[in-house]
């Protein structure tokens, strides 16, 4: 039983370390960060097991870390509150053009990351975005101010 409730919380641990990084840093990890999390692997196995090193203790670690992934998915499905807090929310970082500083301060974004990330999108300035979202798993996502087509200008005469 102990070592299931230390695979348990070992989980808790992991989990609030991993969302601490925040969703930049999950979506482009460096190999830096990718070699600290393999080793981050290790270590949390020696936690969880201690001298354990029976097949069954194994299996036990593993269904309980897969026990608690399938049951917090379950639940992020059934509840939108769970969900959000779970796996994080969308944040606006740019709003008619203007940066949104507190959702970059927040969220430790640069000035010259979201540019980047404008110019990977094809878009050339800032001032072209409608609405510049940082999604709950660190990528981006634009709408720009693009000028209305055809169909849109017929629909209003």
């Amino acid at each position: 039983m102990e070592l299931i409730a230390r695979a348990a919380v070992m989980y808790v641990v992991l989990w609030t370390l991993v969302r601490a990084t925040g969703k930049r840093e999950l979506a482009e990890m460096s190999s830096f960060e990718m070699v600290l999390l393999i080793v981050l692997g290790d270590v949390v196995q020696q936690a969880i097991t201690q001298e354990d090193m029976s097949i069954t203790g194994a299996v036990l670690a593993a269904g309980t870390l897969t026990l608690i992934v399938v049951a917090t998915s379950y639940v992020a499905f059934r509840s939108k509150r769970f969900r959000s807090g779970v796996e994080g929310v969308p944040v606006i970082v740019i709003s008619n053009g203007q940066l949104n500083q507190r959702a970059m301060r927040l969220e430790r974004l640069t000035v010259e990351e979201i540019h980047s990330e404008a110019r990977q999108h094809g878009i050339a300035s800032i001032e072209q975005i409608r609405i510049g979202v940082l999604e709950a798993d660190g990528r981006f996502s634009f709408i720009t101010n693009e000028p209305e087509t055809d169909i849109e200008a017929h629909r209003q005469l």
